[in-house]
C-alpha cells in the first residue's frame, strides 16, 4: 500500500485491518487478543473497525502479535548515502524549530 497517497483515516483503517487478519491467522478471538495484550477488548473492537486506537494500545497489540520489532523502523533517520550525508548528520540538530 502506497501510503503517500492515501489520508490518516485511511492508512489506519487499513492498518486496523492488517492487524485484525494478523490476529485471526492465529485463531484468536478478540477477548484473546485482548488479555494477551493488554488493551480492552471495547479499544481492539473499536480500532478494528474505526482506525482509532491511542499509540500505546497499538504497540501493545504490535508486541502481541509478534510486529513489534517492525515499529523499531519508523520515523528513522535516512540512511547515509554520501560523505554530504555524513558530514550533515554529524551536524549538531537544533533542539527547537527555527520556522
Amino acid at each position: 500500500m502506497e501510503f503517500q497517497i492515501k489520508t490518516t483515516v485511511e492508512i489506519a483503517q487499513h492498518l486496523a485491518e492488517r492487524a485484525r487478519r494478523l490476529r485471526l491467522q492465529k485463531k484468536w478471538k478478540r477477548s484473546t487478543m485482548a488479555e494477551r495484550s493488554g488493551v480492552s477488548e471495547s479499544s481492539l473492537r473499536r480500532f478494528e473497525q474505526t482506525g482509532k486506537i491511542s499509540l500505546t494500545n497499538f504497540l501493545k497489540l504490535s508486541m502481541a502479535l509478534g510486529r513489534l520489532d517492525e515499529m523499531d523502523q519508523l520515523l528513522k533517520p535516512p540512511s547515509i548515502q554520501s560523505i554530504d550525508d555524513l558530514e550533515k548528520q554529524e551536524e549538531r540538530i537544533s533542539q527547537r524549530g527555527t520556522i
